[in-house]
Order: structure tokens, then C-alpha cells, then sequence
């Protein structure tokens, strides 16, 4: 935890200053899409209380995600994922995206009295990353619910394994395409590019022919190859699972995970390596925890059933 401490202060210095340039910047149009932020309109009050319904939802919708997580519930996290398609998704078309990455290398930040709900929705992405992982990733995003949602309906024959050497390395393609799109931000300050590498416009349905058959494509490859955007191509993924090597509370593993391969099989993101979790692509999914919790699967309680009176193994951090 101590050697945290150093990143987390760091953490918390660009957050409360990203909150004071907001605060303080002037409300003039930009291109970022947020709202319009004319001057002389209306004071802090009745820009609250006009948000004061989403701010409301939102914070109902993470408590739940949280009271999700924390309980280790598979039904609730579904639950959670349902209301992130249809509630973050198709009502509010409401996703953290590479353009918010590309306002970050500017430092563009939109003026927070007219955005309180995209400050309450990033900072949440930011300090639940940064505390337990990758969780917007795993149960918030409403594109990866709905893949994940998807492939609950889709007959296991279907499915095709990747093999695992290929699996680890086709993992690095999102981080080529963070650096690429970014640079290319950077370069030409054109916007557009984010329209080629994010599904994401299927929520607000507004769309080119071109971009409906290429989500249509990745839709179909996403029957056959599980969560293939969200582990491969996704951009957002890349950036969170560079800033989820800070994790705090990291999943403990018992001694018994040395050797034993359970979880590593059944984790369909590719994040257990042997003993080793991979931060970076695990999204908290929950079921190697689950597992851990199972005394009729997980060894460790089985080899404590044998030998009575046994002091248990220490858990340790991966």
C-alpha cells in the first residue's frame, strides 16, 4: 500500500486541479460535445437543480454497480450491466470515449457547473480504476455489457478459443491503437478519427452506412470470438488498463493459486497467467473470485477440509 501512496498523491493533485480549472474557465463553445455553456445564464443554484435529476440517477446507478461488486453477485452484476445498455447507452448515450482522452493531452476540460454529470461519471471511472481495476470496463460500459450480455445468449458451440499465446499478444493491439489515434490527434487536431475505432455511435443511432456494416461485422466476430472490441481494440480499455497498474486492492490469491489452473481457465479475458493476475487486463469480473469462495471447487478449502485443525494458508496480493 505505502508504495501507492506517492501515485495516489499525484492522483489526487491532477483531479482537484482539473476541478479548479473547471471551475474557473471560461464558458465558451468547444467542440468536445458538452453541453452549451453560454454566458449570463443561470446561477450555480439553477444549474444544480437542472441537473439534479441525472446527478440523482447516476449516483443511484453506481451505488448499485458498487453494491454489486462488493457482494460478489452474479445476478446483480447482470442486473448492472442491463441498466448500463439501456440506461448509459441508448437513453444517455453516455460512454467514456477517446475524444475525452484527446481533450486530456489539451487539457480541454469542459466548465463543470454546466457538466457536473460527466465530472461525477469520469471521476467514478478514475477512482474505481485506480482503487480496484478495471470495473468501468467489466460492468459500466455500455458496449462491453452488451457483448458480455450477448454472449450469454450465444450457444457455447459457436464460440472459438483463442489460443492463449496469441490471446497475450493480440491483447497489446489496443495500446498501438491508443498511441496511433492519439497521435494522430496530436498531429492533425481533427477529431473525426474517433469514428473508426469506437463503436460507440450505435447508442445515439447516428451513423454512416460504412460505420452500421462495420459494427455489424464486429458484432457477428463478436459471436464466434468473446468480448473481441473489448479486449483487443479498445482504445479506452488500453488507457484504463495503463492506469489500473496503480491499483490499490488488487485480487488476493491464495497460496494454492501457484499451481493450481482453475481460475486461469475459466477467466475469459486472458488477465490469469498462472499465479499471476494481469491488472492491466483484468476488468473485476468477478468469477475467479466467486471460485475463491467456492469449498467445493477452489482446492484451497478442499485441502483444508482434509486436514482438520489445519491453520489456513495467508493470502497474498497478485
Amino acid at each position: 500500500m505505502k508504495h501507492h501512496l506517492p501515485l495516489l498523491l499525484i492522483s489526487a493533485v491532477l483531479l482537484t486541479f482539473a476541478f479548479a480549472q473547471a471551475v474557473h474557465a471560461q464558458a465558451s463553445k468547444d467542440g468536445w460535445n458538452f453541453a452549451d455553456e453560454d454566458q449570463a445564464v443561470a446561477s450555480w443554484t439553477e444549474d444544480l437543480k437542472d441537473q439534479a435529476l441525472d446527478l440523482a440517477m447516476f449516483a443511484g446507478f453506481a451505488t448499485f454497480a458498487l453494491v454489486g461488486f462488493f457482494k460478489k453477485s452474479e445476478r446483480l452484476k447482470w442486473i448492472t450491466m442491463g441498466a448500463a445498455v439501456v440506461y448509459l447507452g441508448f437513453a444517455r448515450s453516455q460512454l467514456i470515449t477517446i475524444v475525452n482522452i484527446f481533450a486530456l493531452t489539451q487539457w480541454n476540460l469542459p466548465v463543470f457547473r454546466h457538466n457536473m454529470v460527466w465530472y461525477l461519471f469520469a471521476i467514478f471511472t478514475v477512482v474505481t480504476t485506480v482503487l480496484w481495476g478495471r470495473l468501468y470496463c467489466g460492468r459500466i460500459c455500455a458496449f462491453g455489457s452488451m457483448t458480455q450480455l450477448l454472449d450469454k445468449i450465444v450457444p457455447a458451440r459457436l464460440r472459438l478459443e483463442v489460443p492463449r499465446r496469441i490471446d497475450q499478444r493480440a491483447a497489446y493491439i489496443k495500446y498501438g491503437l491508443l498511441g496511433a489515434t492519439v497521435l494522430y490527434y496530436l498531429v492533425t487536431k481533427n477529431l473525426s478519427i474517433y469514428r473508426y475505432v469506437e463503436p460507440f455511435l450505435m447508442f445515439s443511432l447516428q451513423a454512416s452506412t460504412g460505420m452500421w456494416i462495420g459494427l455489424g461485422v464486429l458484432l457477428v466476430a463478436t459471436v464466434f470470438v468473446r468480448n473481441l472490441y473489448c479486449r483487443f481494440l479498445c482504445p479506452v480499455g488500453a488507457f484504463l488498463g495503463l492506469l489500473s497498474n496503480l491499483t490499490v486492492f488488487r485480487i488476493k490469491r491464495w497460496s494454492e493459486c501457484n499451481t493450481c489452473k482453475i481460475c486461469e481457465k475459466a477467466c475469459e479475458w486472458g488477465a490469469i497467467r498462472g499465479p499471476k493476475i494481469v491488472a492491466s487486463e483484468c476488468v473485476r469480473c468477478d468469477d475467479c473470485e466467486r471460485l475463491y469462495m467456492d469449498k467445493q471447487k477452489c482446492p484451497h478449502w478442499l485441502i483444508i477440509k482434509k486436514k482438520s485443525g489445519a491453520r489456513p494458508p495467508v493470502m497474498s496480493r497478485s
